[in-house]
């Protein structure tokens, strides 16, 4: 069961990633966007970012485990952490 929900939640994260990447580089050609190009905010934003489409990917990799090797409550419990891990990552 968590498996299926991995699997969504993966696909929403890769394509949430995708559409804040596009959304954040509509304005990254601005010199002053977020502070200037080192500024500490604009680099958490990028980081953010991408590990939000590696959280999806890892969700991805996740739900396509056999269910042999998922099984226990350490394993549903990883899933969990992944899913939270992504929202975490957005909301910062």
């Amino acid at each position: 069961m968590a498996s299926h929900i991995n699997w969504y939640a993966g696909w929403i994260m890769i394509l949430a990633a995708f559409v804040s990447g596009a959304g954040i580089g509509l304005f990254f050609w601005r010199e002053n966007f977020l502070g200037g190009y080192g500024s500490w905010r604009r680099r958490l934003i990028r980081l953010g970012h991408i590990a939000l489409a590696a959280l999806g990917l890892f969700n991805v990799v996740y739900a396509m485990t056999p269910a042999e090797l998922i099984r226990g409550w350490r394993m549903e419990w990883s899933g969990v952490g992944l899913i939270v891990g992504g929202v975490i990552s957005r909301s910062g």
